[in-house]
């Protein structure tokens, strides 16, 4: 059991107002909050040690190393990969698929076949359609059914020796679906395929464990998981890394360099070129050894309990339609309700609910096939995390209903 309002004390932004309203913060499966804990380390980083790594003698510059390489290897440990520098640090998510696609551009050659699926965020859809403009190699897409879950039958008949790369999402962003990827990924592997999972919206509720799942390559962002902005990870399996080239140029990421050849640096700074985001990759781990004193099987299982409860009520409102699963307590479900009401635009929705200090999102949720499938605009999406309480559901409840009263 989670003492939720023991934790909400960790965050300082919770008890702000909106609007002269009490700040009910339902937006997470676009940023989460951060705790107090992650921001003094953020806070000590630049008032102690803020230095550049892996270059310096003098002891601020050890003291941040020592700080960063420490954060990688709790990384590598949440993950479950097999060894640290299979840990590339990443500006975010985005930045992890992309820097995959670009290294998969002199991999691939025309007629060779890319699958992605129909649930993705943009971020998991556009990088590979510029890697087929590269390569001449074929884009195909894994269908959704109504329920906004995959239609298996079809990856299956998609699936071939032609086959190079997978892409699918842990959870879907917009709908809160959680994909069946360790069956994704071993049919893949069947047809010697690698997968590249996007994991952005997974992390905050569920721990995923690289050496189990067998995936190819795994992308998060630190801000989904109580961290900062402008960190991720890219996790890739230590012979695909190998076989990848570097993604930018620049320092750090050599081993020698003359004007006649450059010798590149091992694994994983061979990926990370430049002055890194120091201070976000330590908070990162800061992050993360405070999700897991709480205990992700504690938050699963806690926003779970939200989830259902909201549906619950949710469904009693009139024209109220929620997209995607919608039995509440679904395994293949996290704590996502994407809804519309009627014939009211979703943005008139959020508009009248911040008015009352309830922060939700609206739109197609870069992830506009999606809406497109369902013949929509877009929905309005509440998304629950740890620190989330029932009686903040209860007051959404109630502005929503005012809302839909106002707009009818």
């Amino acid at each position: 059991m989670l003492d939720v309002q023991k934790i909400r004390k960790d965050f300082p932004i919770l008890n702000r107002k909106v609007n002269g309203k009490p700040l009910i913060y339902l937006d997470n499966a676009a940023t989460s909050q951060t705790p107090k804990q992650v921001i003094d380390v953020i806070v000590d980083y630049y008032s102690n040690y803020n230095a550049n790594i892996h270059r310096g003698v003098h002891a601020l510059s050890q003291e941040a190393t020592d700080a960063y390489e420490q954060a990688r290897i709790k990384i590598q440990k949440h993950f479950n990969a097999k060894h640290s520098y299979e840990i590339i640090y990443t500006s975010g998510t985005t930045h992890g698929i992309n820097l995959v696609a670009s290294g998969f551009s002199s991999l691939l050659k025309k007629d060779d076949e890319i699958i992605v699926s129909a649930l993705e965020h943009h971020s998991n859809i556009v990088p590979w359609q510029m890697l087929c403009e590269r390569t001449g190699a074929t884009l195909k897409v894994i269908p959704m059914n109504t329920n906004g879950e995959l239609i298996l039958s079809e990856y299956d008949t998609l699936l071939n020796t032609n086959t190079k790369l997978v892409f699918v999402n842990h959870i879907s962003n917009a709908l809160g679906t959680i994909n069946p990827i360790e069956t994704i990924i071993e049919k893949a592997h069947a047809v010697g395929a690698a997968v590249l999972v996007d994991g952005a919206q997974s992390c905050p509720h569920l721990k995923p464990d690289m050496q189990a799942l067998d995936v190819d390559f795994y992308v998060c962002s630190a801000h989904k998981i109580c961290g900062p902005t402008g960190v991720g990870m890219l996790y890739g399996k230590e012979e695909w890394l190998k076989k990848l080239p570097p993604y930018q140029g620049g320092g750090e990421m050599i081993s020698e360099v003359s004007f006649e050849k450059t010798s590149y640096a091992d694994l994983p700074h061979k990926f990370e070129a430049g002055t890194p985001n120091v201070c976000g990759g330590i908070a990162f781990g800061a992050a993360l050894d405070y999700m897991n004193a709480i205990g992700f099987e504690a938050i699963a299982a806690y926003e779970n309990e939200l989830l259902e409860y909201a549906t619950a009520q949710m469904l009693q409102i009139e024209d109220l339609k929620i997209y995607g699963p919608e039995a509440s307590g679904a395994k293949n479900k996290t704590s996502v309700i994407s809804f519309n009401v009627g014939n009211i635009h979703p943005y008139d929705i959020g508009t009248i609910l911040d008015k009352m200090g309830i922060a939700v999102r609206t739109g197609h949720h870069c992830a506009q096939p999606i809406m497109d499938f369902y013949k929509i605009p877009g929905t309005v999406r509440a998304s629950f995390m740890f620190y989330n309480t029932k009686e903040e559901i209860d007051t959404f409840i109630a502005g929503l209903k005012k809302a839909v009263l106002m707009l009818s």
